[in-house]
């Protein structure tokens, strides 16, 4: 049976090695980083290669540039990895048609790989140009394992391919908690659209006993369930979609619990107030899960043994809104029997700066390729590196 083999199962040893890593990074307004999390869990896949003396030509993305837009250069980004590496200088690298990648003691990092047409839409040639630079590949991207961009998909077919140690954690984790889990399972899905979610959603309710549903998510099947949601965040072509999940989770599947109270205000975000799922009026919008709610969600996730998280469940940028999410992960972090699988962009922007985070027993570096990743059993970039 074809399978990765990982950086620790074989020895490379004074090569040039392409590594793919997520450095996507979230930026502060002033295109400073806000959260480097990502840069540090693919530390030890580089302390890993350096020790063996090979020379590492990093690629990532930054954002969803539109061609080349020093907005999200990843200088920064390599001005960040310095401090983490001693002994090292790291070079970015702009000009990729004439690189040279001979000096000691560098570690180049490409400049943003999404400035470049061909990394989106797939290109052979592309592939084969940058696995032209290096004789080895090492995928420890999770975080782009779901997406057939050229720089996931292409180099395997060209170079020998290994996981890297991040993306190990990522995939045995994650396989640990979708084909064998501890039960009860309750997954707590939350963000904005249930059209991006019918998959995974489909998936949990055959995996989890519980699946907890807020954010916007949650306006669309109160909504499919018959109430008015007033002016909040609803996406009212995807009802159809909710309506056959919440009938598939009947007969012996997951129980789906939905908020039966909100913080709402006016379309300004003012005026919050408390109110029952169904007194939301005409002219208020639903921005997060009320105490009745947490109440209910608290206690299912007291009682788990094995926990997902994806998503956040109200409008956290606003501190008046962030109360549920702020809930959903101190409810995660009190349950010391369970184990947590925590992932999704905007949720790790909702933590990134709390105290308990070792409670967690997983933070994913994937948000959708996490969810895919349950979803399928496997992901592109991950079926490329089998042999």
């Amino acid at each position: 049976m074809s399978k990765i083999t990982y950086i620790d199962e074989v020895e490379i040893v004074n090569k040039r090695v392409l590594l793919r890593v997520d450095f996507n990074v979230s930026l502060n307004p002033n295109a400073s980083i806000a959260d480097d999390a990502r840069i540090r869990q693919s530390l030890p896949t580089i302390q890993h290669l350096l020790k063996n003396g090979n020379t590492l030509i990093l690629i990532s993305h930054l954002g969803r540039p539109k061609g080349i837009d020093k907005k999200y250069s990843l200088k920064p980004v390599a001005e960040r990895l310095q401090t983490y590496i001693q002994g090292y200088r790291v070079e970015l690298v702009e000009d990729i048609d004439n690189p040279s990648f001979d000096r000691d003691k560098t570690i180049y990092i490409l400049e943003n790989i999404r400035f470049f047409p061909k990394e989106k839409d797939f290109s052979t040639l592309f592939a084969k140009k940058l696995s032209s630079f290096a004789e080895v590949y090492v995928n420890d991207a999770f975080g782009v394992c779901h997406r057939s961009d050229t720089s996931v998909v292409g180099p395997p077919k060209f170079l020998p391919s290994y996981g890297g140690l991040l993306l190990k954690k990522e995939v045995e984790m994650i396989k640990e908690i979708s084909k064998n889990p501890k039960k009860p399972v309750v997954a707590i899905i939350g963000g904005a659209k249930v059209s991006t979610k019918v998959g995974v959603l489909n998936s949990l309710i055959k995996l989890a006993d519980y699946v907890l549903i807020g954010g916007g998510l949650a306006n669309t099947f109160i909504n499919a369930q018959g109430q008015e949601v007033g002016l909040s965040f609803c996406e009212y072509e995807a009802v159809q979609n909710a309506r056959n999940i919440l009938a598939l989770s009947k007969g012996g599947r997951a129980v789906i619990e939905l908020p039966v109270d909100a913080i709402v205000a006016d379309q300004y975000k003012r005026g919050n107030e408390t109110l029952k799922i169904d007194e939301i009026p005409q002219d208020k919008q639903i921005l997060d899960i009320g105490p009745e709610t947490q109440a209910c969600f608290g206690n299912h996730i007291a009682n788990a043994a094995t926990i997902i998280w994806n998503g956040p469940v109200g409008y956290f940028e606003d501190p008046l809104f962030r109360n549920g999410t702020d809930f959903i992960y101190y409810a995660i972090t009190q349950n010391n029997k369970a184990t947590s699988v925590v992932g999704g962009g905007d949720t790790l922007a909702a933590i990134s700066k709390k105290e308990y985070l070792d409670k967690i027993t997983h933070i994913s570096t994937g948000g959708g390729a996490m969810l895919e990743f349950i979803e399928k059993g496997s992901l592109p970039g991950i079926d490329a590196l089998k042999k």
